[in-house]
């Protein structure tokens, strides 16, 4: 059976990861409100946003002949007991890591794989914990200035200098806290019919 992945989202750092995978894949903004409903919590609004954006692009994404898998991630940290998502500006940046500085921060990703052909959808909710160092205000300027990472929930890139802000991390998956959770990814496209080790 041929496959045709496609990745709801514009993210570069997702991008990339799809890419370990060495599977050709097209990209499309499901551009959805990724506002939380009231009361909803962390792991519920990542689970549905990550469902939303999947079939959002399922909506978007070109006809063909093959079997079109659409996935769907987001991602949200929670800082006693808020949840957290990108910073969008300098001044929210510095007052996230503040916040995480000398903390354990987890985060939750959830992931969708959406079959056109089916019209099932597979999901799950992937945690990653970060245990931050504790920071100075000077360091934080300092990161939030060099790296800029307003549109990274928690404020920081992993991949990037931002490892110089952990003490330990702790998780399954470190593709998780960059926004896409490959080994759970690979999970739910084989459940759908696609093994990504075969032709």
């Amino acid at each position: 059976m041929n496959f045709n992945l496609v990745l709801a989202s514009t993210s570069p750092f997702r991008q990339q990861l799809l890419q370990k995978l060495m599977q050709p894949f097209d990209c499309v903004n499901p551009d959805i409100d990724e506002t939380p409903q009231q009361n909803e919590t962390a792991t519920a609004l990542v689970k549905r946003l990550a469902e939303q954006k999947a079939l959002a692009g399922a909506k978007l994404a070109q006809k063909t002949d093959s079997t079109q898998l659409i996935i769907g991630s987001d991602q949200v940290a929670v800082i006693n007991g808020l949840i957290i998502g990108k910073p969008h500006t300098v001044d929210n940046a510095i007052a996230q890591l503040s916040a995480a500085s000398g903390q354990a921060i987890t985060f939750y990703t959830g992931l969708a794989v959406y079959n056109q052909s089916t019209q099932q959808i597979l999901s799950c909710i992937e945690p990653f914990t970060v245990h931050f160092k504790s920071l100075t205000q000077k360091q934080i300027r300092y990161y939030v200035e060099k790296e800029q990472p307003l549109y990274c929930a928690g404020s920081f890139k992993s991949e990037g200098l931002g490892i110089a802000l952990f003490s330990r991390l702790e998780g399954d998956d470190p593709n998780t806290l960059i926004g896409l959770p490959l080994i759970k990814l690979i999970e739910l496209l084989q459940q759908q019919g696609m093994d990504v080790l075969s032709r």
